[in-house]
């Protein structure tokens, strides 16, 4: 508990004392609510808007998943395909990197005017940005594998795909969890921006709202429940890990 509380209190001091100097900021120079409002005015907001930002939260939300299960399906299958055949590694992979010189929110415009206004093109953007992280961290997994442990079951005679489910990619693991936490926090910001270009609820749509009504108050709040869902995001791929590498921990 003590060690717990030791990790947790300086990170929370910090922003409690930053929230205590922006409320002091905000009341000392009388700063228009329109240009940067109070905390508490941003927690009164929250509170009192609570049944429109569920329904678009859960919105945003139940995207984000759907987008997150694909894009990361897409990156570890991707990244199997390029290391179990060499040949496709050297001929895509370096495309697979030049891909990610093209920023997505540059490519939600013509996706949108392909595929209409519906889910299809909003789950496109965040496995667009979700599934390079998880592919590139597998593959970077899968070539740390122990060569002695390699050579060893090679010589036991061990098969290719025996190698691979006994040897590789279990100690890949910790590498694609590692992509995947990333992942998971573009996966918030890969739905926001789908909202963006067209969507009728949502956070993003409801920050583009209030954006319009010069209201910033609300858009702080749409900013906190996007950063809440991206940690939200995050733990839960912390807490899939914890149960699936114990052996890692362990080490």
């Amino acid at each position: 508990m003590r060690s717990w509380w030791s990790l947790i209190w300086p990170p929370v001091g910090a922003v409690l004392f930053f929230l205590v100097l922006w409320q002091g900021a905000v009341w000392l120079w009388d700063i228009e609510p329109y240009i940067l409002p109070a905390p508490s005015s941003i927690g009164l907001e929250m509170v009192s808007g609570s049944p429109v930002l569920l329904n678009h939260t859960l919105a945003t939300l139940r995207l984000t998943l759907i987008g997150f299960l694909i894009g990361t399906g897409t990156g570890i299958v991707i990244s199997l395909a390029l290391h179990l055949i060499p040949m496709l590694r050297k001929a895509l992979y370096p495309l697979l990197i030049l891909s990610q010189n093209v920023p997505t929110i540059a490519l939600a415009p013509l996706l949108m005017i392909w595929f209409g206004f519906g889910m299809l093109p909003k789950i496109i953007v965040i496995t667009l940005v979700c599934f390079f992280p998880v592919a590139v961290a597998a593959l970077d997994g899968l070539a740390r594998t122990d060569r002695t442990m390699l050579n060893y079951m090679k010589m036991t005679g061990a098969g290719t795909w025996q190698i691979f489910t006994k040897l590789e990619l279990p100690h890949a693991l910790p590498s694609i969890f590692s992509g995947l936490r990333i992942a998971a926090t573009y996966s918030v910001m890969g739905a926001v921006i789908g909202e963006w270009i067209g969507a009728d609820r949502g956070i993003g749509y409801y920050m583009m709202l209030q954006r319009a009504g010069y209201r910033t108050d609300r858009v702080f709040v749409a900013i906190l429940i996007i950063v809440l869902l991206s940690l939200l995001m995050v733990a839960l791929i912390a807490l899939l890990e914890k149960r699936l590498i114990r052996w890692s921990r362990k080490a």
